[in-house]
């Protein structure tokens, strides 16, 4: 038996071991079911595309359950000069809304959102030992789009008016999207005041912010500037420790609407990262902390996390499993109406693979799983762009996730407790789909474990 090694990544230590009618509803589903997720350490990667068996827990009412609609018609935006596709008359409301309503009642196989979205707050909260309980009246909901298009310090935004200095058309959380969902989670009896939007690092432009205040004026809209009509983001004093326990460094904390919220839906965007390979559910994270990632004196996130090796510790692992970040997520949604690769594309890019064949991405993905529908997401972003999203070590946080209780990399993944106290448990289920044309997963193979594939095509 070779010895385990420690391996030194940027500042982090950490050890390494070798070794809607009921009958349309069902009609128009596009389910292929089945799933067996078999525990193995050699899980091919995102590059070599070789189908493997997953690594894992599935998680969900169905686990591993993960829900892609997709409707080309979505929007008829011609691309840059043609408006902004974020403009009302760009992103179609009424096909926004459908699609949201499938993606929620598909992944639980109920036919209203209503329902829906009992079983959805009922299932975690008995996953949190918190017994067969729903929504109740005055608890708290946050929701976590991804505004790093508008982050504050990168010149995108002039924080004088708080509207777009450029990059007017990056592929941020659309408000469409975020409409779409309030709009069910009202439905299900949550009242609009109850209801917080924040991305820590961003300051919410005037157009996107005129677009959801008018929809919805008693949601409170939470980000870093905190100019009129929103409130400025603070820290709490629930502690956030990495992992890899770096010494000398300041404390992170969550943000106090995240240590308040009873439930926090995290709506990532569906796009390729040249550092990180891709930014899906798990990395939207990074603006639930009230720093920026490399700021000084904070421990960095980036080498860990946009490093090509493998086994090694992933930071990422720790803000999915943190008790008021993972721990509190009900529904794990990605904005991917547009798409492209972050951060060298001010706009999105048409995508050419199946079934897209030039067009957008047009697309919504739903699952309780985080691991699971970060696993999805990067299966369609390596098709696109394999040379950012399929290069080694991409896909390293979702072994590490998948198998937070018995890491490759020999990590004990804590971040609740300043000290390993309490290790994670698998937070969800990862494997690799058997081809980018089929699109079949372990469960959707028959097998009893692994990722389900649920495809709506409207």
């Amino acid at each position: 038996m070779k010895a385990n090694r420690v391996r030194q990544v940027g500042s982090g230590t950490v050890k390494r071991t070798d070794k809607v009618s009921r009958r349309s509803f069902l009609s128009r589903s596009l389910t292929i079911a089945g799933g067996c997720a078999i525990c193995i350490p050699n899980l091919g990667s995102a590059q070599d595309k070789t189908p493997a068996k997953a690594l894992g827990k599935g998680r969900g009412i169905h686990p591993g359950r993960v829900v892609w609609v997709h409707d080309p018609n979505v929007t008829d935006w011609k691309g840059v000069g043609d408006g902004h596709w974020w403009e009302p008359n760009r992103v179609k409301q009424d096909h926004v809304d459908t699609m949201m309503l499938r993606a929620v009642c598909d992944l639980t196989g109920e036919s209203s959102t209503t329902t829906a979205w009992t079983r959805l707050f009922r299932h975690l909260n008995q996953s949190r030992g918190r017994g067969d309980a729903g929504y109740k009246p005055g608890q708290r909901i946050l929701i976590k789009p991804n505004w790093v298009g508008m982050i504050y310090h990168e010149g995108h935004v002039n924080l004088e008016t708080c509207t777009f200095s450029r990059r007017h058309d990056y592929m941020n959380t659309g408000p469409q999207v975020l409409i779409a969902l309030i709009r069910q989670l009202v439905a299900a009896g949550v009242h609009p005041g109850e209801i917080t939007i924040c991305d820590t690092l961003a300051c919410l432009v005037k157009e996107y912010y005129d677009i959801l205040h008018a929809a919805y004026p008693d949601v409170r809209y939470e980000d870093y500037l905190g100019k009129p009509g929103r409130k400025k983001v603070k820290e709490s004093t629930e502690p956030l420790y990495w992992s890899s326990r770096p010494e000398g460094k300041t404390q992170d904390f969550v943000p106090s609407c995240f240590a308040e919220a009873d439930y926090l839906i995290n709506f990532a965007n569906l796009k390729a990262h040249t550092g990180g390979g891709v930014t899906l559910c798990a990395k939207n994270h990074y603006g639930s902390l009230v720093r920026w990632p490399v700021q000084k004196g904070y421990y960095d996130m980036h080498p860990n996390c946009f490093s090509k090796e493998t086994a090694i510790y992933r930071p990422l692992v720790d803000l999915l499993g943190h008790s008021h970040l993972g721990g509190k997520t009900v529904l794990n949604l990605v904005d991917g109406l547009f798409s492209g690769i972050h951060p060298k594309d001010p706009a999105p890019q048409r995508m050419r693979t199946q079934p897209f064949n030039g067009g957008w991405s047009s697309s919504l993905l739903a699952s309780q799983d985080p691991v699971a529908i970060d696993s999805v997401g990067l299966d369609f972003l390596a098709e696109e762009w394999p040379d950012v999203a399929g290069k080694s070590g991409v896909d390293d946080y979702l072994h590490e996730a998948a198998q937070a209780d018995n890491p490759p990399s020999g990590t004990f993944y804590d971040p609740n407790h300043a000290s390993g106290t309490r290790k994670l448990p698998s937070l969800g289920v990862h494997e690799h789909w058997n081809n980018p044309v089929e699109k079949k997963y372990s469960r959707n193979q028959g097998m009893a474990e692994g990722i389900e594939l649920v495809s709506v095509k409207l």
